[in-house]
């Protein structure tokens, strides 16, 4: 039973961390089915405005959202170095709910969309710090042998908060009159998982990575023994300790002297920073993120031409991607690997979308026919299909990956840039998505297919594997240390460990037992 629950702590942990991801999701996705709903126009005043100035407003609501995150995930990267993963993720929770309260309560007409824009730009300036911190914050502090595995939940609430999003809109849509409800509901649902995460983030316990990294040894190893859910003289965690210690001392020696930009671009880590912008770069014009955040209109685009069968679709859609996500994270992230995984999913959404463009070329939808044809079903079929390939790949490895890559001193730095890079092309991706759905057509599928295969399988292939190594070992695999320097710094670091700091933390920590013992005795 110990063994069966042995990493119970992390899990935990993990949960609360990601109840902001499910924020990333639900708040990219509600936007895009709020604004195809008439109720929206007509408050705001847009009913009878030309097609442009709707696409306008439309890609600002989905957007500014990414603007804000982009700002988020850099400032990020200072505060969670000073005051630690675990206090950084309260504030940004907070900045959050602040901008989910905003939105929700914004009244109508421009002054109306206008208190929605700021409060999509304070809401972003939350999950983009969320979304930078959290992967550093779970990675820092699994085991490596599901490290992929819990790391990789990060999608499975992604996805989970895209499927809600979609559901919402749908029930909302099918069960409320017109007026401000329609999209008021669906804001103020985001500040429930926002709430959780700050509740939730007073039980966790602070990354033994980080605090090792600030030279508070003892508490680290308590909290590495906590999260494994066993003794500080366990020989596994006095092992993996040694590991972090030893890369710990190695990095801050080989940056003595050096100022930032010399220790960010040092060999060794200037290509897992290259790596962790392209990687982000591919994922977001894989076509999925035009998917997610406009779901309803590219149904539509294929022939579901009503608002509510949009919906529906994109409902169905979101339960997929849930689904295949979860069977990929929790049976086989670990045993696949990360760069196979990245070029069967590169291959599989680009020769699915080479399908989609063509019938949609081959055989467009009828205008004017509220009811979809055989060739719509069809597209909508391989969509389903398409988002299962983008499920085992390219949605939750990029945030995998990057998690494993980055030494401990700079990881916040490496997720900071990644989380940015995301949040920038989404960005891009949202404000440029209902403009070539009218301008390309077909093309829109065509020209996502061939990024797909011509940029992401190709970069796939060449990533090094990653999966079953310890986040220490990725100093050896992108040469910024020897195998046998390190195995010589472990050694040391376990017998000073085991000789003195060790000696130190268990006289605490008995002390501790002691005190707390006596306090129960005395209140019995």
């Amino acid at each position: 039973m110990s063994k069966r629950f042995a990493n119970f702590h992390v899990y935990f942990l993990a949960s609360v961390a990601y109840c902001g991801i499910i924020l990333f999701g639900y708040d990219t996705g509600v936007a895009g089915g709020i604004v195809t709903q008439k109720a929206f126009a007509d408050n705001f005043g847009l009913t009878g405005t030309p097609q442009a100035h709707k696409d306008a407003v439309s890609s600002n609501v989905v957007s500014v959202l990414q603007g804000g995150a982009f700002f988020g995930s850099i400032f990020s990267a200072p505060v969670s170095s000073r005051i630690g993963r675990r206090f950084t993720l309260m504030a940004f929770s907070l900045v959050f709910c602040v901008g989910a309260i905003l939105t929700t309560v914004a009244g109508s007409g421009q002054k109306g969309l206008n208190e929605i824009y700021i409060g999509r730009v304070i809401s972003g300036l939350g999950i983009g710090g969320i979304s930078a911190v959290a992967p550093a914050y779970v990675s820092e502090c699994s085991p490596k042998n599901v490290r992929g595995r819990i790391t990789g939940l990060f999608q499975i609430f992604v996805a989970t908060g895209v499927m809600l999003s979609y559901w919402v809109d749908y029930g909302v849509q099918k069960h409320q009159k017109p007026g401000p409800k329609i999209w008021r509901i669906p804001f103020g649902i985001q500040l429930v998982p926002g709430g959780m995460m700050t509740f939730g983030l007073l039980f966790t316990r602070e990354s033994p990575r980080w605090l090792a990294t600030r030279g508070r040894t003892e508490e680290a190893i308590v909290n590495l023994a906590f999260l494994r859910r066993t003794s500080l003289s366990d020989p596994e965690v006095i092992a993996e300790f040694a590991e972090i210690e030893a890369a710990v001392e190695e990095e801050r020696e080989a940056r003595k002297g050096l100022g930032p930009k010399e220790a960010f671009l040092a060999p060794g880590n200037r290509i897992r920073f290259l790596i962790a912008f392209v990687i982000f770069l591919l994922q977001q014009f894989s076509g999925q993120n035009s998917v997610g955040y406009y779901a309803p209109l590219i149904f539509q685009s294929i022939g579901y031409s009503s608002v509510s069968s949009s919906l529906l679709a994109s409902g169905v859609y979101g339960v997929i991607k849930v689904v295949a996500t979860a069977i990929f994270i929790l049976l086989f992230v670990d045993s696949a690997g990360r760069r196979w995984s990245l070029f069967i999913s590169s291959w599989g959404m680009g020769t699915l979308f080479y399908i989609i463009g063509a019938i949609l070329k081959t055989h467009p939808p009828i205008v004017g026919s509220n009811h979809p044809t055989s060739a719509s079903k069809a597209m909508a079929g391989l969509l389903y299909i398409y988002v299962c390939f983008y499920s085992m790949g390219w949605g939750p490895i990029p945030w995998i990956y990057v998690s494993d890559i980055f030494p401990n001193r700079t990881r916040h730095y490496g997720l900071a840039l990644a989380s940015a890079t995301q949040w920038l092309f989404s960005f891009v991706v949202s404000k440029i998505t209902p403009t070539m759905k009218t301008h390309l057509g077909w093309k829109l599928f065509i020209t996502f297919a061939t990024i797909n295969i011509a940029g992401g399988a190709t970069f796939s292939y060449l990533l090094p594997e990653t999966k079953g190594r310890s986040l220490e070992e990725m100093d050896i695999i992108f040469g910024a240390v020897k195998r046998d320097v390190r195995e010589v710094d472990v050694r040391k670091a376990q017998k000073e460990i085991e000789a003195g700091h060790l000696g130190a933390v268990r006289k605490r920590s008995s002390a501790s037992d002691s005190n707390e013992k006596g306090g129960s005795e005395a209140s019995v």
